[in-house]
């Protein structure tokens, strides 16, 4: 009998890991995709082309091989976005496959949204089990922002993926101790910010930090390994800027939101520096930013409970490194208090939907609190009284809609809280633990599902209910701009046609998305971003790239405000033949540049010779 038993161990023991294959955690993984699915996909159609900024780009760049290489906003290939092109990629290469049209570019989004939820599920599972990764998860599904991040076309979406999936990735390598897990989350660092550039770095400190404590193979390997993963990060990282900079001017969109027209430029200074210490920014940066009024609803819900969970956490493992927790806490906790204080700190232009980024962090530590809340009563009941607190704090800061939920917050969480803290049996607590994540998680998803039910598109998205939705004023000056520029491109089309300069690529974006028509914003976005010189402008006439460009107003308004292509459409007004075409507006004055290219490059000479 004894052999007969141990000849059917391996059998058994085949069973056994079937049967945890197929046991409940995949049944919560599948209602997780299934909840984040459903928010992310539900009358997605709603939202049409989301930003058209970044939509106009995507037709572009899906008409050529050159435009795809170089992210250029126009068809033409005069100007390039401001950002690197991966997000702008992987919605290009849908509407290879599916044409061009609002869900081609919006269901991948939504799909990256639902993957990004599996990750955070899996990255706090890994470490705290079953129940903490399905918290973490439901908490990052039904956080407003990421749901309408998910649901629009900016690259955000995709830069949370990949700060994500850099955490999961030093988590395995954290349990094995191997290099390759800690190269690959390097790589994904590196494809963060060939997304959104230095924003993904937020990750960085937390991930230094956690190997070189735990140290898996010894402090000096753990350098070396470091070390190596900072080497993928570089190399992936820097691939595409290296090609706009190995490549000639000449051959190549102007790099946007520069006066240069250097990559490096638009890495370190606008979309570096200038966002951490610019002066555009109309929310005061403090401490207590993330609770003010414009964010506290986006992202502020849970960050009273995530604190002092991921503090119970790190106090529980004592910061021990044979302590599994140890390395996690160090590595998440980090990216959450780096993109803390970076969100909190930055005197730049900053948006609203920029706090997408702290999303799954939060929610990681929010899932990590489950264990403590239930193991510890003093810990479950500050924990829950300062989520409570945090919830009443942001809805009395402005969230709209959903007051009656203070007196609720309160009363529940003062009365969960105490049962809390009492003792109790284990079971009894779990079901405390539940009710009082239920309702912390009530507010959050109230607007998370509002989110679903009315557009989100335009260039500052934001969650919520409708009401609390920015006015895009930025949409406002496009319809305004719509008409006048109508009437040129009908009268370019009957004499010759040839690409269209205007002042800003948000003028020229409906256009490009209505017809793909042949029009390009000389200024970056609102038209005072980008500063190409006049010398750029007169190669384009040159090649044949530019032939027309059209203005509204006066010069003697642009010379008095010279941001942005001023010194290139005066150059235009003052060497190119002006077209009398009998536009409805007389404020609108089109001028064709065929052939003007000597006389724009002797341009600066006389100006200076005045």
């Amino acid at each position: 009998m004894t052999g007969i038993t141990i000849g059917r161990a391996p059998w058994r023991a085949r069973v056994d890991a079937a049967r945890t294959a197929l046991s409940p955690l995949h049944l919560e993984l599948a209602a997780l995709i299934v909840v984040a699915g459903a928010l992310n996909l539900w009358g997605l159609s709603q939202n049409g082309f989301g930003n058209p900024f970044y939509a106009a780009a995507v037709r572009s760049m899906s008409s050529s091989s050159h435009n795809f290489l170089y992210a250029s906003f126009d068809p033409s290939g005069v100007m390039t976005v401001d950002k690197p092109p991966l997000a702008l990629w992987i919605q290009t290469l849908s509407v290879h496959l599916f044409g061009f049209r609002p869900l081609s570019i919006l269901v991948p989004q939504a799909l990256i949204g639902v993957a990004t939820v599996a990750l955070v599920y899996d990255l706090t599972r890994r470490q705290f089990g079953r129940a903490a990764g399905f918290v973490a998860g439901l908490a990052l599904a039904t956080t407003p922002i990421a749901v309408a991040m998910s649901r629009h076309n900016n690259p955000d979406a995709l830069l949370v993926l990949f700060a994500t999936a850099a955490l999961w990735c030093v988590v395995r390598g954290l349990e094995r101790g191997g290099t390759r897990w800690l190269v690959l989350a390097g790589v994904c660092v590196g494809l963060g910010f060939e997304t959104k550039l230095a924003a993904v770095l937020v990750v960085v400190p937390g991930i230094v930090v956690a190997w070189l404590w735990v140290a898996p193979r010894g402090r000096w390997t753990a350098v070396g390994q470091l070390l190596q993963a900072g080497a993928a990060t570089v190399t992936v990282g820097v691939a595409w800027p290296l090609v706009v900079a190995l490549t000639s001017t000449s051959d190549r969109p102007w790099v946007d939101s520069t006066a240069d027209n250097s990559i490096w430029t638009l890495i370190g200074g606008y979309n570096g520096i200038n966002r951490l210490n610019g002066h555009a920014n109309a929310r005061a940066p403090g401490p207590f930013r993330l609770l003010d009024a414009s964010l506290a609803g986006q992202v502020g819900w849970l960050i009273g409970l995530a604190i002092v969970g991921g503090v119970a956490v790190a106090a529980a493992s004592r910061l021990r490194r044979g302590d599994p927790r140890t390395g996690w806490i160090l590595l998440v906790g980090g990216a959450f208090a780096t993109a803390a204080v970076v969100l909190s700190s930055a005197k730049g232009t900053f948006h609203p939907y920029y706090t997408v980024l702290l999303a799954p962090f939060t929610a990681a530590l929010v899932g990590a609190a489950v264990v403590q809340l239930v193991r510890s009563p003093a810990v479950a009941a500050l924990a829950v009284a300062a989520g409570a607190l945090i919830e009443v704090v942001v809805i009395d800061n402005g969230v709209h809609g959903l007051s009656w939920l203070v007196p609720l917050l309160i009363a529940g969480g003062a009365c969960t809280a105490v049962g809390l803290a009492l003792p109790t049996a284990t079971r009894a607590r779990s079901a405390l633990v539940a009710v009082a994540l239920a309702g912390l998680l009530a507010a959050p998803t109230v607007w998370a599902v509002q989110t679903v039910g009315h557009p989100t598109s335009g260039t500052v998205p934001q969650g919520g209910p409708a009401s609390a939705q920015p006015i895009d004023r930025s949409a406002a000056r496009v319809r305004m701009h719509a008409p006048e520029l109508r009437e040129a491109l009908s009268y370019v089309r009957r004499h010759g046609g040839g690409t269209v300069a205007v002042r800003s690529q948000e003028q020229a974006a409906p256009a490009i998305i209505a017809s793909g028509a042949h029009v390009a914003g000389l200024g970056g976005f609102s038209g005072s971003q980008s500063r190409p010189s006049v010398s750029w402008f007169a190669g384009a006439v040159h090649q044949g790239q530019i032939r027309w460009v059209v203005f509204t107003g006066s010069p003697r308004v642009w010379r008095a405000h010279p941001g942005g292509p001023s010194r290139v459409l005066l150059a235009a007004a003052a060497t190119c033949r002006p077209v009398r075409t009998g536009f409805r507006n007389p404020r609108i004055h089109l001028v064709d540049c065929r052939h003007r290219a000597p006389a724009l490059e002797r341009y600066p000479l006389i100006v200076r010779s005045r």
